[in-house]
């Protein structure tokens, strides 16, 4: 159906214990949306072609409590986003719901609130980390960050919770980078970082779009190449505060199967 993760992969290791569940089931036969439907959810998978023509995606969600699979790599990693932070993912598809019945309609134009919920479901992530790791961070202080401060990373957990930057990092490339919510997170297994981002979702905060860039592969640990400190001279991926904001994975245009 699509190439297999590489579950020894840093990046993958939250996800790895629903997600090789999922494979066998599929394995054995099923289609990707009743391999989903072996576990848990606040929400049934179906296939995709369950989605009205012209009703909103997130509507339909939040409504049926039930959530259009294509039989692909990317809502592949939306099911595991749904198995392993439920709370979270059903707080922003009310947060979704919400702003569209507002606005009686999907409309052009998502708003900020809808930008962000789709930038964090998309490509974000969250930091657990000491607050001179998170200083740099937010200084864009990439040096300082991953060479001066790399001790301390032994103390810190970078948790991918966008489902197409999972999808990306199947093939991993250096300039791929996390949306991180800038709010230090709890150094918590999946549950409890579930119940505390879910509690962290709130409309102002959200629409405000409270993000800091961070290429994921220069964390120490998830890539062979930074070992070598001249991984972080590239400018390109690296870049100065006030620079055009690095490369990410770009939230896609009204989901439709």
């Amino acid at each position: 159906m699509f190439p297999p993760p590489d579950w020894q992969a840093p990046w993958y290791e939250p996800w790895r214990e629903h997600g090789e569940r999922v494979l066998e089931r599929i394995a054995q036969g099923l289609p990707l949306h009743d391999a989903l439907n072996g576990a848990a959810s606040p929400v049934r998978f179906v296939a995709a072609s369950q989605l009205p023509p012209g009703q909103a995606y997130e509507q339909f969600v939040f409504e049926r409590g039930a959530c259009p699979t294509r039989a692909n790599l990317h809502d592949f990693f939306n099911g595991l986003c749904w198995l392993a932070l439920p709370r979270a993912k059903r707080r922003m598809n009310g947060l979704h719901a919400g702003q569209i019945r507002r606005a009686g309609s999907v409309g052009a134009v998502r708003g900020p609130l809808r930008d962000a919920l789709t930038i964090l479901d998309e490509n974000g992530a969250v930091l657990a980390a000491p607050p001179a790791l998170w200083q740099a961070l937010l200084a864009r202080d990439w040096r300082r960050l991953f060479v001066d401060l790399r001790p301390l990373w032994g103390q810190a957990r970078l948790t991918i919770v966008g489902h197409a930057l999972l999808e990306q990092l199947v093939r991993p490339r250096k300039g791929l980078t996390a949306h991180v919510l800038a709010l230090p997170a709890p150094l918590a297994a999946m549950p409890a970082l579930d119940a505390w981002l879910a509690g962290e979702l709130e409309a102002p905060r959200l629409a405000a779009k409270p993000f800091t860039p961070l290429p994921v592969l220069g964390v120490p640990g998830w890539w062979a190449g930074n070992q070598n400190f001249s991984f972080y001279d590239d400018s390109f991926v690296f870049r100065a505060p006030g620079s055009n904001k690095p490369k990410t994975t770009a939230p896609p245009a009204a989901w439709r199967p």
